[in-house]
C-alpha cells in the first residue's frame, strides 16, 4: 500500500499518513522498523504494510518512495 505523510512528530515519532484511497493510518515509533529513516516529512511517498491495534490502523514496515516533500 501507499500513502502520503500527513502529519509526524520527530521527538515522539508519531503522526499520520493518508492512503491513495484518502484513509488516515495512524504512524507510532514501531512503524518504521528497521528501516534508516531518520525524520519523516509532510508530502513525502511511502510504502507500507497496515496492522490492526485494537480497532486503529497503524502503518508498519515504512519505506520511503520519494526522499523529498513536494
Amino acid at each position: 500500500m501507499q500513502g502520503t505523510i500527513k502529519l509526524y512528530d520527530e521527538a515522539s515519532k508519531t503522526g499520520s499518513l493518508v492512503t491513495d484511497d484518502r484513509i488516515e493510518v495512524a504512524i507510532d515509533a514501531r512503524s518504521l522498523g528497521d528501516e534508516f529513516i531518520r525524520t519523516l516529512r509532510l508530502g513525502q511517498r511511502v510504502r507500507f504494510e497496515v496492522e490492526d491495534n485494537d480497532g486503529r490502523q497503524v502503518a508498519r514496515e515504512l519505506r520511503l518512495v520519494t526522499f523529498a516533500g513536494r
